[in-house]
């Protein structure tokens, strides 16, 4: 929800990661393929272009993929949450024409590294928006109402919107200073909307919408590699290059 649209990424990654996903909820395309196939009786051997040991092959990966990135989510969770969780009770109502401009307010001051630019997006974050009427439009928690847990952080990114960017590294505006966050603070950031979606909706976010957000800075955990095969395996099905 706090991705840029503007900035684009190319057609096979953005596919991926729709793929990816959707995965993460627990299907795949092949599974439900080969499904399906079985049921109506049919017996062919390929779906999409992959062999049924190539889907096989597929499936094992991703669950693998997939049981190493819950693994690692639930170890930050057990780490981060009762930190963070705490940090709920600052979503409330606020008046949405007072947003004129980027504010933002330090909660917790890190002792790790400063972010300095723009283009220093080397952490991660959990975070908690809302809009002016206290609606919750995307969180760190498995379930914001009934939280029990974190999911993976945000990987810092130049994809976020603007007023994400610009309220976690050092800035200035209309004589209003403030210094980059730190590894390890937490931060409440109210954004104007010309610095978030502007005048377009994007899902649960009416156009012209102030948003404000309560950013918590980690350490970037380790990345976990994306298998090669499986990448390799999808631009098989789909007909990527």
């Amino acid at each position: 929800m706090i991705v840029n649209e503007e900035k684009k990424t190319s057609p096979k990654q953005r596919i991926i990661i729709v793929l990816i996903a959707i995965l993460m909820l627990g299907s795949t395309f092949a599974l439900y393929a080969g499904i399906v196939l079985q049921y109506q009786g049919v017996g062919a051997k390929t779906v999409g272009g992959l062999t049924t040991e190539e889907q096989d092959e597929m499936q094992n990966l991703m669950y693998e993929y997939q049981q190493k990135v819950n693994a690692q989510a639930d170890e930050l969770s057990a780490k981060y949450y009762d930190t963070f969780k705490v940090y709920r009770d600052r979503v409330r109502a606020y008046n949405a024409a007072d947003v004129t401009q980027l504010k933002v307010t330090d909660l917790k001051v890190g002792d790790g590294r400063q972010i300095e630019d723009l283009d220093d997006v080397d952490y991660a974050a959990y975070y908690i928006g809302w809009l002016s009427d206290e609606k919750v439009f995307d969180s760190s928690f498995d379930n914001y109402e009934n939280p029990t847990k974190l999911s993976s952080p945000l990987p810092g990114s130049t994809n976020l919107i603007q007023g994400w960017l610009e309220g976690v590294a050092k800035g200035t505006e209309e004589g209003y200073i403030w210094d980059g966050m730190r590894i390890g603070g937490v931060r409440e950031i109210a954004i104007p909307s010309v610095l978030g979606y502007g005048s377009e909706a994007q899902n649960d976010i009416p156009a012209n919408s102030p948003l404000k957000f309560v950013v918590m800075l980690v350490e970037k955990p380790e990345e976990i590699e994306y298998p090669a095969r499986l990448e390799e395996l999808y631009s098989k099905m789909y007909g990527l290059k």
